[in-house]
């Protein structure tokens, strides 16, 4: 492995010699740095780049126009390190994707490194090298950056594009390099990031166990937390808490006396938003009421369940890596239910234990 190559700050706005060293190249290891406490959309703070002869901290914070930004970045295959969120908050800010991408998280965990491992413990595994984490909470709307925030930022990069290298040939020498790309890809899934209100009820805990009008009136609120939360970019949870629309929707006040008794209730939310909250639970008391949750498993579904985890656990163990990875038991309660869209009927999956397990079901 090289020394640490060169870093480069700069306005990821007038990026001349960034658009320059993308153009030669034809993968870039990319991270971000990004702030998302106070806001319901991440702020992205800072973007780095390593290119195989430098590193560049591009900053989208100065003002300048970022229309040039964009598409040099997404021109280039991307290697990054469990990077749903990266791509997420890039997408959010962007509006585009890369077309490609090689995540090493992924990769590593189909070589039976530990599911999840995080970066700097790869580094370590295949390096030898020690990283500093000094940085991890860092406010990285400040400016200016720190010499040491810069470093920091910097290694995020620095290393990944000979991780690549490591792993793409250890992946190759097993078959398995396409496993590698077909579950990368799957993080380029715009549906993943879908922030639409319509979707909401989707994030909201423990909505799953309700039914009818219930429901109805949880799928209404969690839509209206969503639009207002969005409109004011600020966090869902601070709009209003789960338990408490959840409350909502179970108790159906009908009057801001009875919605400000509700557990957990703001009482600026109650005397501002009691309108539209009850307008909200009425049309719902209309709505479509005929959502049931699936039902309990059988004692005979349970059986197969079991049958179904351990078929998992015996493919993964012959292949040297978490059953979590092949299939978890999340998605085979899905399967056990019903569900046939899932990536285990797909792809390696599909061969590996796929097929199996529609003969078992």
């Amino acid at each position: 492995m090289e020394p640490m190559k060169t870093i480069e700050v700069i306005d990821a706005g007038n990026n001349e010699a960034l658009i320059s060293s993308l153009a030669k190249a034809d993968r870039i290891a990319v991270d971000t740095e990004f702030m998302r406490e106070k806001t319901y959309y991440a702020q992205l703070c800072l973007v780095q780049i390593a290119t195989p002869g430098e590193i560049f901290c591009a900053d989208p914070l100065t003002g300048t126009d970022l229309r040039h930004f964009w598409p040099a970045l997404v021109g280039c295959d991307w290697v990054l390190h469990s990077g749903r969120q990266d791509i997420e908050v890039f997408y959010q800010a962007a509006g585009q994707m890369p077309a490609c991408i090689f995540d090493t998280q992924i990769a590593a965990g189909l070589l039976g490194f530990a599911p999840q491992m995080g970066y700097a413990t790869l580094v370590k595994e295949l390096f030898g090298k020690e990283l500093a984490k000094s940085h991890t909470r860092a406010d990285w709307t400040r400016r200016p950056l720190s010499t040491e925030m810069i470093e920091y930022a910097a290694e995020d990069v620095e290393f990944l594009l000979d991780a690549c290298d490591i792993l793409s040939a250890r992946l190759e020498k097993l078959g398995r390099l396409d496993w590698a790309g077909e579950d990368s890809t799957r993080l380029l899934n715009a549906d993943l990031y879908d922030d639409s209100p319509a979707a909401a009820i989707g994030r909201l805990k423990g909505a799953g166990k309700l039914s009818g009008r219930t429901r109805c009136a949880a799928t209404a609120l969690a839509a209206w937390r969503e639009q207002r939360a969005i409109r004011s970019n600020r966090p869902r949870q601070w709009i209003l808490k789960d338990a408490v629309i959840l409350e909502l929707a179970v108790s159906n006040p009908g009057s801001q006396t009875a919605l400000a008794a509700v557990s957990g209730m703001p009482a600026a939310t109650a005397q501002r938003s009691a309108t539209e909250l009850l307008a909200v639970l009425a049309s719902a008391a209309e709505g479509d009421h005929s959502y049931q949750p699936p039902a309990r498993p059988t004692e005979q579904q349970k059986v197969l369940l079991k049958t179904m985890q351990s078929e998992v656990a015996k493919k993964a163990a012959d292949l040297g890596i978490s059953a979590e990875l092949v299939a978890p038991k999340k998605e085979l309660s899905a399967i056990m239910l019903g569900e046939r869209e899932s990536r285990v009927f797909t792809g390696w999956r599909s061969d590996v234990v796929g097929q199996r397990l529609l003969e078992l079901l």
